[in-house]
């Protein structure tokens, strides 16, 4: 799986949004600075974080960008699927709805299997999780093992 650029500065993005313990909104220059994200990108993953209702914008001298729901409801699987679409596609179909013949059905299993990896693991990390520095157990066995961090 690539994570794109895209996906990457939407999730930093959140996590400095939801380590402001006032709760009061993060302008996107604040946010730009924070993490080092380009103001005109950034500008576009925060239009596509608030087209999926994840974040909302508050103008005004004190305006900037807080979150709509509660970071804790937020998984990283959601802010995915708001800037990049789908976890998995095959030729910009979704696993399901890709036709193989014979005896390639079975690369059909493969790619469900695929995303079903992905859902455990992204659609059980939330932005709060994130912010805490934190991940849930089932999530964090997965680093313990050495080779989990080694390239293949």
């Amino acid at each position: 799986m690539r994570v794109s650029a895209k996906a990457d500065y939407a999730l930093r993005a959140l996590i400095e949004i939801a380590s402001v313990t006032s709760g009061s909104p993060v302008s996107a220059e604040q946010l730009g600075r924070a993490q080092d994200i380009p103001h005109g990108f950034l500008q576009a993953i925060l239009a596509d974080l608030r087209r999926a209702d994840i974040v909302v914008s508050q103008r005004g001298q004190s305006g900037g960008w807080r979150f709509a729901r509660s970071p804790g409801s937020v998984s990283v699987a959601d802010v995915i699927r708001a800037v990049d679409g789908p976890l998995v596609s095959v030729y910009g179909l979704r696993p399901e709805a890709v036709d193989y013949g014979e005896s390639a059905k079975v690369l059909q299993h493969v790619w469900i299997a695929a995303r079903r990896s992905l859902r455990t693991v992204f659609e059980g990390v939330s932005i709060q999780d994130l912010a805490d520095g934190t991940l849930p157990p089932a999530v964090a066995d997965l680093t313990a093992d050495d080779d989990a961090w080694q390239p293949h």
